[in-house]
């Protein structure tokens, strides 16, 4: 069995018109969100062993609020490929991972995350921003996952339901 923790970046700020979408950074709201959700996580979670990130500020602002409180201890990577990234190109970031990996964790944007979540576990909810959906596959090896492989949502936190804002 595999588990997939997916995260859509957490807010981020519109203030400066100037800057690229992907430049974008979180607002202070965003901060304190990731922060808190790590320390969510860190309690109710199970503790990824790889981290896959969007490049975008925000995504790299998430993971970095994230690791305040976690305690992960891996090495992150980062991607441009999931900068709005769609359901094949997020399933084409897991399907190499080492089969060691237990537990993997993706941090992009919408509307990927929604449909991803969609698509693998047939559960049609929207992921606002620092919510982070436990999915999990009844798989052995990561490149066994398709957009069709058998997955179900174990848990989506939503930090306004669980008060982290």
């Amino acid at each position: 069995m595999k588990t997939l923790l997916l995260m859509r970046h957490a807010k981020s700020s519109w203030g400066n018109s100037s800057l690229a979408d992907h430049d974008r950074p979180l607002n202070k709201r965003g901060q304190r969100a990731c922060r808190l959700m790590g320390a969510f996580l860190k309690e109710t979670a199970p503790t990824p062993d790889k981290i896959i990130s969007s490049t975008a500020l925000r995504a790299r602002q998430t993971v970095d609020g994230l690791l305040e409180t976690l305690g992960f201890e891996e090495q992150v990577t980062y991607t441009r490929d999931l900068y709005l990234a769609d359901v094949e190109t997020m399933l084409e970031q897991l399907q190499p991972l080492s089969d060691e990996i237990q537990v993997a964790m993706l941090v992009g944007h919408n509307p990927g995350m929604d449909n991803f979540l969609d698509k693998l576990c047939d559960e049609p909810d929207h992921m606002p921003t620092a919510a982070v959906a436990e999915i999990q596959f009844e798989i052995s090896h990561w490149q066994e996952l398709t957009d069709s492989t058998s997955a179900w949502l174990k848990n989506l936190w939503k930090p306004k339901e669980l008060n982290l804002r």
